[in-house]
């Protein structure tokens, strides 16, 4: 299926490129990459394919989306980057999301995902529930990634690899702790992490595990666990696909 992105000014164009600098510098300074990229997901992720509901229109600033268990914590996010967003009016709060999760990923040494803008801010919030559920194995991925989301089961591993950033918070989702010795930087160290077995101070979900015991699934993890140049482009193609769920469709 192909895109028909929609036209922007070039003053919108511009503003896109200023906001994406801002938000460099802050994610340096705060060293917060991976709320960033937890916030652009939790955006994207809500899409349903059928109804054509939720995805990445900006609805996650609302608190009632905020209040969802899944996104415990993310209200943080919105505040550490109002005041940027305040300085680009023009920008819609789902391009700025969105804008956000992709230099999260660039500043941590990830791939280059390209950007299209053109996303317009919806208003009604999508119901609870949409997200997955980090206790569940893989039927429970493919029902959310699949069928709810119409992504691919290569998608879905690639995505899994972003968890290279960031950590769990017990407060937040009930686990605690990094996936990798490195939470700061993008590379392919989950899936040998995964591979290696459980270690001492490093996390593994029941989500994660259960990439291990999938026949299609398993495969994947060790091919992006041997080359990174492959997981990046893999994991470029899929958050590509995740943070334009249901825009610009043509």
């Amino acid at each position: 299926m192909g895109k028909s992105y929609p036209t922007v000014s070039e003053e919108y164009k511009k503003a896109v490129e200023k906001c994406k600098k801002k938000l460099r510098g802050l994610i340096a300074e705060k060293n917060c990459a991976p709320i960033m990229l937890r916030i652009a997901w939790h955006s994207a992720g809500t899409f349903d394919v059928k109804t054509k509901t939720g995805g990445p229109f900006g609805t996650i600033k609302n608190s009632e989306e905020l209040a969802h268990g899944a996104n415990n914590g993310l209200d943080i996010a919105v505040r550490l980057l109002e005041p940027i967003k305040e300085q680009f009016p023009i920008i819609s709060y789902a391009d700025f999301y969105q804008l956000a999760g992709v230099v999260a990923v660039e500043v941590t040494g990830g791939p280059e995902i390209p950007f299209h803008p053109g996303r317009e801010d919806k208003p009604a919030p999508p119901p609870e529930g949409r997200l997955p559920d980090a206790t569940k194995g893989c039927d429970h991925l493919r029902q959310v990634f699949g069928t709810q989301m119409g992504l691919s089961d290569k998608d879905i591993v690639a995505l899994s690899g972003g968890h290279t950033l960031g950590r769990c918070h017990k407060e937040r989702s009930g686990f605690e702790g990094p996936w990798t010795s490195n939470p700061l930087i993008f590379d392919n160290s989950y899936f040998k992490e995964l591979l290696s077995g459980e270690k001492e101070g490093l996390l593994q979900l029941p989500s994660d595990i259960a990439l291990l015991k999938d026949p299609v699934f398993l495969p994947l993890v060790e091919k992006y666990a041997a080359d990174e140049d492959a997981f990046f482009e893999d994991y470029a193609e899929a958050h590509l696909k995740l943070s334009e769920l249901g825009f610009a469709e043509a």
